[in-house]
């Protein structure tokens, strides 16, 4: 889940024209690497090598330039779950496809771990902010909606149990998703959380030749019948 990032400086006050999927690349790198907050228009002049009134021509305003690469990032997120998890692969397989893709962008090499840009600057804005709020919603119901396909074709397929909710196990791979994003910010090694992946992939497709249990039921929280006593005679 990598779109590349910016290798040489460029000439400042170019106009909108000369490459905006560039200029949105470079925007949303200096956002990853500084959060939005903490992003200055100087900062994100200097990346994207154009100078205030072309930013402001091109993108708006530097609140308009963060939602902006939001949404490009979010849709970039999405292709690439499709990607991996919608071709002819074994489910875990895919899952952990999904998985990969997301440490190599958490882990860029030769820098330090970033983590997910969504989760990492848009939960510090979304609290005062209700665009920022709605984008971080809406990129996570679309992360869900993508794990709950292919879990409704596995249901379909027989890889999952007839009685499984697509629904429930999407949040629970989504939440593997969220922990890898965390956790490498937080400093734990690739290597661990491709671990961590692995067994929660595990988890959710079950040991080879069985399938998930009840804990993934659409009936979650049903309490189980008391045993009944035998009356005494």
């Amino acid at each position: 889940m990598h779109t590349g990032t910016k290798t040489e400086k460029r000439s400042r006050g170019r106009p909108r024209s000369y490459d905006s999927q560039q200029a949105l690349n470079d925007a949303r790198d200096a956002f990853w690497h500084g959060g939005y907050s903490g992003t200055s228009l100087d900062a994100l002049s200097e990346a994207t090598g154009m100078n205030r009134p072309s930013l402001y021509g091109a993108f708006g305003d530097k609140h308009a330039l963060y939602l902006d690469t939001l949404d490009r990032y979010i849709a970039f997120g999405r292709d690439a779950m499709q990607a991996a998890l919608h071709g002819d692969r074994p489910l875990a397989e895919a899952l952990l496809a999904v998985y990969e893709g997301s440490l190599a962008l958490y882990f860029p090499p030769g820098e330090v771990a970033r983590g997910c840009f969504l989760i990492g600057t848009a939960a510090v804005e979304s609290r005062a902010d209700a665009q920022v709020r709605d984008k971080l919603a809406h990129g996570l119901a679309t992360f869900d909606a993508e794990f709950e396909r292919r879990f409704e074709r596995a249901q379909a397929q027989g890889e999952l149990d007839a009685a499984a909710s697509p629904a429930l196990l999407a949040k629970v791979a989504s939440a593997i998703l969220h922990t890898l994003a965390l956790r490498s910010r937080a400093g734990d090694s690739r290597e661990s959380l491709r671990a961590t992946a692995q067994a929660g992939v595990a988890l959710i497709c079950g040991a080879p030749g069985k399938k998930p249990g009840k804990p993934w039921s659409k009936t979650p929280g049903k309490k189980p019948a008391k045993p009944r006593h035998r009356s005494k005679t």
